[in-house]
């Protein structure tokens, strides 16, 4: 029977015999560390460490929000960038979730679709979005399109590759053990198959909607009158640094919030995650 004077041996310290690594939740410790770094900002500009052009004040970054949210700033309100950039991502993710999954899916179940498919897409994958970004303004113009379309192909890529590492997590045990109770082919790929690929297809969710976003600032670059990645690089030109934190804040937390649902959803969805 271990004792407590066990877990002291070898030189090592361990705060539980049975824990598990990982475990606990780590909202105090996110919680402490944003106010560690948001006091730390304020100490800097206060002391007048770095110089206003380079790192405004936090009052300066609320300054600024406060106006474009009532709607007072030399620009459009917030919400309208806001609304325009939400819809561009929404848009593009998914149709990217639409189309992206299928192919992965069809990518994992056959190896002709994946010869055909997967050269393409581990081809532009790699590729930053401002790469391929001259071609898409010449072939579909400079309205909604190429900003939607640029958008949908850095959702894609990462989709897609889920959808289709997703569709090999079913062990082949399982497998054989609804084959041998009479379950059909189709029946094995959507009772079997497609729930074990479901935590797969979930992560690559979360990491298709970072992708989207990244890609938002590119994106509005084209001939864009409103949007936060506009708002963004508009100011950038005229050295205005507190509206570009303040963008930046709001791209983030938005990121976050979904990424947060998203955690929520693959909770509902897939309960057993990291269980079995």
């Amino acid at each position: 029977m271990p004792t407590e004077t066990d877990s002291k041996t070898d030189g090592i310290t361990r705060t539980s015999r049975f824990k598990v690594p990982g475990e606990g939740s780590s909202v105090a410790i996110s919680i402490a560390t944003i106010a560690l770094l948001f006091l730390a900002w304020y100490l800097v500009t206060r002391l007048g460490l770095i110089k206003p052009l380079f790192l405004p004040s936090p009052h300066a970054v609320w300054q600024q929000f406060y106006e474009y949210l009532t709607g007072i700033a030399n620009d459009k309100p917030l919400w309208q960038h806001f609304i325009a950039s939400i819809l561009r991502v929404a848009v593009a993710f998914w149709l990217a979730f639409l189309t992206a999954v299928p192919i992965g899916i069809a990518m994992g179940m056959s190896r002709t679709v994946r010869g055909i498919f997967d050269p393409p897409i581990e081809f532009y994958r790699p590729l930053p979005p401002l790469a391929y970004l001259p071609l898409i303004i010449i072939w579909f113009g400079i309205d909604e399109t190429p900003k939607v379309l640029l958008i949908y192909l850095a959702c894609f890529a990462p989709l897609a590759l889920a959808a289709r590492s997703g569709m090999k997590s079913a062990a082949p045990e399982q497998i054989n053990a609804a084959y041998s109770m009479g379950a059909s082919y189709s029946q094995v790929i959507r009772f079997v198959i497609l729930p074990a690929a479901m935590p797969e297809i979930l992560v690559g969710m979360r990491i298709a909607i970072g992708f989207g976003w990244t890609t938002l600032v590119a994106a509005e670059m084209v001939a864009a009158n409103v949007g936060l990645g506009q708002m963004v690089l508009n100011a950038s030109n005229f050295l205005r640094t507190d509206i570009v934190i303040m963008g930046i804040i709001v791209i983030g937390v938005v990121a976050y919030v979904f990424d947060i649902f998203m955690r929520w959803v693959e909770r509902r969805l897939v309960p057993w995650k990291g269980k079995i």
